[in-house]
């Protein structure tokens, strides 16, 4: 099986999305009409790159679509977190961190802190304020790993098999 053919859950992951994924994962267009740039870029239309995005976003394939932000030029603050969640309820746990808006991204380890997020915020009050509800609501310990130093790695994961020309920075 091919790496666009692989499933999110109940959800095929076809060619077209694959590459719009790719596509959409840097470099996007900072013009009047993004979306219609990148429809020509891939051969679609404007209002199919919106409506793909949109079942992507819908069907959870993706969780979140926007820009990466430097939180601390603006203010605020951001930790990463982990938990160590039974493997039988990771799921109902994964769905409160993900409902959390302060947290960025979700990911899951072959680790006994098996359960790896972002939280962001504005202040540490809120950060801070974050982590004891994710503690509270999924009644497991927070393990806070907040930054000491920042080091700029970039790594990108390709949806599908095809080269978009977009490489990493």
């Amino acid at each position: 099986m091919s790496r666009a053919e692989l499933s999110a859950g109940d959800v095929q992951l076809d060619p077209v999305d694959a590459r719009l994924i790719d596509r959409l994962h840097d470099n996007f267009p900072l013009t009047e009409r993004p979306f219609a740039d990148v429809g020509r870029e891939l051969g679609l239309d404007e209002e199919t790159v919106l409506e793909r995005l949109r079942t992507l976003l819908s069907q959870g394939t993706l969780t979140r679509f926007g820009p990466m932000f430097q939180i601390e030029r603006a203010g605020g603050e951001f930790v990463l977190a982990a938990l160590e969640v039974p493997e039988a309820d990771f799921a109902r746990v994964a769905q409160i961190v993900n409902e959390m808006p302060e947290v960025a991204h979700n990911y899951r380890r072959a680790h006994r802190m098996n359960m790896w997020f972002v939280v962001a915020a504005s202040s540490s009050e809120e950060v801070q304020a974050a982590l004891r509800a994710i503690g509270e609501r999924t009644g497991l310990q927070v393990h806070a790993f907040p930054k000491e130093r920042e080091y700029f790695v970039g790594l990108r994961l390709r949806a599908g098999s095809e080269d978009t020309g977009h490489g990493t920075r």
